[in-house]
């Protein structure tokens, strides 16, 4: 197959990508639907409904003792390994990518002065408890909007309090489990 037969396949390959294009815009001009002002439809909702919205927010509040109790310090030792790529446990570590995590449970939010937290963190004005740190190890992002850590969470409950625990300990003096 020559050059000449290759550039024919290209332009073909082009053209057809510029018609669909084309076809598109045209079509969108031609057939300009304007959204309405307000919705079509109104949902009132009625007792039932505001109850059972009440039970999921109570049902999402989790018993952290409970979590705890599923967890051990030499299993969160290993799920820490995840976390070793950014973080360092150990007493008087530096930083890497994410700050060190040495006496991080019972410590304020973003508190590490010598590491430059995202302003989501900067912001966040709460401290590391268990019930806070179990919520961010969930999923990161979606707890704290705006984090810049891109660690996609651990899902598992027994995996979170082990981390948990594990973080309790790696402290001068770890809060008392509750």
């Amino acid at each position: 197959m020559d050059s000449f037969e290759i550039n024919k396949i290209i332009a073909a390959v082009l053209l057809i990508a510029l018609i669909v294009i084309g076809i598109g815009k045209i079509s969108d001009l031609a057939f300009h639907v304007d959204r309405p002002e307000q919705s079509a439809y109104k949902i009132e909702l009625d007792e039932s409904t505001k109850i059972l919205s009440t039970k999921i927010q109570e049902e999402e509040k989790v018993d952290i003792a409970a979590l705890l109790a599923l967890g051990n310090i030499e299993h969160g030792k290993k799920v820490f390994k995840k976390c070793a790529a950014c973080h360092l446990i150990n007493k008087g570590a530096d930083n890497k990518i994410g700050p060190a995590l040495y006496g991080v449970i019972g410590r304020k939010v973003a508190s590490k002065q010598d590491y430059k937290y995202s302003k989501a963190m900067s912001g966040y004005d709460k401290n590391w408890t268990f019930e806070e740190m179990n919520g961010y190890l969930e999923k990161p992002q979606r707890y704290i909007k705006g984090t810049k850590m891109a660690f996609a969470g651990l899902r598992k409950e027994k995996d979170r309090a082990s981390v948990i625990l594990y973080l309790n300990q790696s402290s001068d003096e770890p809060l008392p489990l509750p």
